[in-house]
């Protein structure tokens, strides 16, 4: 079999070429646009499909280098905390706590379904587990670190359970997180629009924000600005691991320099920030790196499922759309912010952190009016602040069934 190994540069073209076409494909299709797919996830879940195919026949293994995947998914929150003043964290203050509340009850409900199912289907309770929080709120990362660990307590195959299982739970959250915020909004006819000021037309209104022209002075002035916080944001996260021994995710600290800045430059204003380019530049780093993600799923590792683990994820999924459609949306307050964060909650409970933000921002872009309260609170919660209950509560799990 013919193995091809793509460079960065090479793999970042190739992403760029896939997410046109992936924007055009969606554009032409009129059931892609209704149920809001992203184009990203069309266009990375496709080229994924090709590879595992063509790997399949034992006529090429394609090797991509994703270098760059974590710049552009940093530049991206970095936008998005640029776009956060601290109204709109007060604002979110109560909707964060239920949404958090969620995730943390997720976490334990998702290992309690997968011993239990598990269980029914005569597997090993450790493997439901692997097909538990630790692949699906876990993702892939957790699900790299806790496979060895089952393994160690007996759990013949845990780690490949584990992948696979974040696999299918990265392809579940990322088909279905849209179409379920879409038919949350067109069902209960609600209306579109923010909590906080959304639409750039409103934005300009209230005198929230500063709409300007992408020129190459502007252009060059928000690369620059992005660039340093990223810096900032990751040294703030070095300093924050070696100091407090506080792990977190690359983007958080870009994100939260990033909201200090905005909010300081809303009182002194240093710089001219139109929000019209800072959610350009965002969309298409946010475009680029998702579409990074899914181009390199191995599907072939789902191969690795068996009837038993595929039945209990399947049960997964459909209790997380159960849990979200009637119960999540009515706690968030039942509206449009509510909806996104739905789309969100779908895409992090199933796979992971990017696809709670390819989710949210399919919706966003196909009502054009955008949730910043949602943007804050889905990465924050979904990525830092529901370890804290997640990671003891597989531990214990592992401990409580091990052999």
């Amino acid at each position: 079999m013919l193995t091809l190994e793509l460079d960065a540069l090479t793999t970042t073209a190739l992403a760029l070429l896939l997410l046109a076409g992936g924007a055009l494909w969606k554009k032409r299709s009129r059931w892609l646009t209704l149920l809001c797919v992203p184009a990203p996830v069309i266009a990375g879940f496709s080229f994924a499909l090709l590879v595992w195919l063509l790997r399949d026949l034992q006529v090429l293994d394609l090797k991509l280098d994703t270098a760059l995947q974590t710049p552009l998914m940093v530049a991206f929150f970095t936008t998005v905390g640029l776009g956060g003043s601290l109204g709109l964290l007060r604002h979110g203050g109560t909707t964060l706590f239920i949404y958090l509340g969620a995730c943390w009850a997720l976490a334990i409900l998702q290992n309690l379904i997968g011993v239990g199912a598990a269980q029914a289907f005569g597997l090993d309770p450790l493997l439901g587990i692997m097909a538990g929080a630790v692949s699906l709120e876990g993702g892939f990362g957790a699900a790299a670190a806790f496979g060895p660990v089952a393994e160690a307590l007996g759990a013949q195959g845990a780690t490949t359970a584990a992948i696979a299982s974040a696999t299918f739970g990265m392809v579940a959250g990322g088909l279905l997180g849209t179409p379920v915020a879409r038919w949350l909004i067109e069902r209960r006819r609600l209306r579109i629009e923010s909590g906080e000021v959304g639409s750039m037309a409103a934005l300009e209104k209230a005198g929230k924000g500063h709409l300007g022209t992408l020129d190459s002075a502007t252009f060059l002035r928000l690369l620059t600005c992005i660039l340093v916080i990223m810096v900032l944001g990751f040294w703030l996260g070095n300093v924050l691991g070696d100091s407090l021994g506080v792990v977190l995710p690359s983007y958080v600290g870009a994100m939260f320099v990033a909201i200090i800045l905005r909010n300081v430059n809303d009182r002194t204003r240093w710089l001219e920030l139109p929000d019209n380019a800072i959610g350009t530049l965002g969309d298409v780093c946010l475009g680029v790196f998702l579409t990074m993600v899914m181009m390199s799923l191995k599907f072939w590792e789902l191969e690795q499922l068996g009837l038993p683990l595929l039945a209990v994820l399947v049960i997964q999924v459909v209790v997380m759309l159960l849990l979200t459609v009637f119960v999540l949306f009515r706690l968030l307050g039942g509206d449009y912010d509510a909806a996104v964060l739905c789309s969100g909650f779908m895409g992090h409970g199933l796979g992971a952190t990017p696809n709670a933000v390819a989710n949210m921002g399919a919706v966003c872009e196909h009502y054009k009016v955008f949730s910043y309260k949602a943007f804050i609170i889905v990465p924050l919660c979904g990525a830092v602040l529901i370890d804290i209950v997640a990671l003891p509560a597989i531990t214990w799990f592992i401990n409580a069934f091990g052999n």
